[in-house]
């Protein structure tokens, strides 16, 4: 049976009320570069827009730049931050747990262990999205379809076969029981294609962030039938978790930023200053609120050191999962 991952989100959770008593103003940057590693309309792209838009009007920030370098699972801009590191000195890149999925999979060369970790900044819980019109109307459903027969239900992703998408889908539907390889997996680049699909019929399910479908949710376009939450959350009170179905899985994807390698501690310090007086302001309250993110914030060493312990929980869960030899 599989065990719910309750300590990725306690660890994020506790850590991240550890600087708030003692935040100072930072002063502006002139500058800041977003990297991020997929197309338009997945969860990066839009934690790195959402968080840059308020760097920017909250004048913390005079000027926000954005880039989309799409492939390889998030490894095309891995890659490129890196060889162009001289280069890189006012870039971020956002990313997520398929960053660490990365090292563990072994098939890329690059991984978080070749980057200057900065922050992780909020947390997104999974969700299980249809279109209203959908046959499916409950979880219940779906795993009743799926018991019948499994490649009846193809499920759409906004990243690649293995990645964090597959694996919250596979982890879904092996805790009722099931064989996680049975899950008919449609790997998309990023979120918002991996949604054209299952609006269009193409695919049954889409597995994605709770983030980045709650807009859509509350302007009654999708269902949500199960999150991977311990307990329903504020945003939305409705919508029934993985747990309520009797389901042990419990998992939250954090998203932070990282910086090219060799990039110098006073620099890091600078950005991270820059974020902690983000969290300050109802700018930024507000979009987290909007999107159903809970605040993660970890910097610097402590981010680093949760990197390393989330590495042995997913390397415990792929093999789990049969994911991992």
């Amino acid at each position: 049976m599989l065990k719910p991952i309750r300590c990725v989100v306690a660890l994020i959770g506790t850590s991240a009320m550890l600087f708030f008593s003692s935040l100072t103003m930072s002063a502006p940057l002139e500058k800041l570069h977003l990297l991020i590693p997929g197309g338009q309309g997945g969860g990066w792209d839009m934690t790195a827009h959402d968080t840059g838009t308020v760097l920017q009007s909250t004048g913390l920030v005079k000027s926000v730049t954005y880039q989309n370098i799409s492939g390889g699972g998030g490894g095309k801009a891995i890659a490129d931050l890196i060889e162009t590191a001289p280069r890189q000195t006012d870039t971020l890149m956002i990313n997520s747990t398929p960053i660490v999925l990365r090292s563990l999979y072994g098939v890329f060369p690059q991984s978080f262990h070749d980057l200057t970790p900065v922050a992780s900044i909020i947390s997104d819980y999974g969700a299980f999205v249809v279109p209203v019109n959908s046959e499916l109307k409950t979880w219940d459903e779906v795993i009743q379809a799926f018991k019948n027969n499994p490649r009846s239900i193809k499920v759409a992703g906004g990243s690649a076969r293995g990645s964090l998408d597959h694996l919250i889908a596979a982890a879904a539907f092996q805790g009722h029981g099931f064989n996680p390889r049975q899950v008919r997996y449609i790997a998309y680049d990023a979120g918002g294609k991996a949604l054209e699909s299952v609006m269009s019929g193409e695919t049954q399910l889409l597995s994605t962030g709770f983030g980045e479908v709650i807009h859509l949710y509350k302007e009654g376009k999708i269902r949500i039938l199960a999150i991977t939450a311990p307990t329903p959350i504020a945003s939305a009170p409705d919508v029934p978790t993985l747990v309520e179905y009797n389901n042990p899985f419990v998992f939250a994807n954090w998203r932070g930023f990282f910086a090219a390698p060799n990039t110098s501690p006073a620099q890091v310090e600078q950005w991270v200053q820059t974020l902690k007086s983000m969290y300050k302001t109802p700018e930024w309250k507000k979009v987290r609120d909007n999107n159903g993110w809970n605040d993660a914030f970890l910097a610097q060493e402590d981010f680093k050191l949760f990197l390393l312990k989330q590495e042995q929980q997913m390397r415990d869960l792929l093999r789990e999962l049969d994911f991992l030899r």
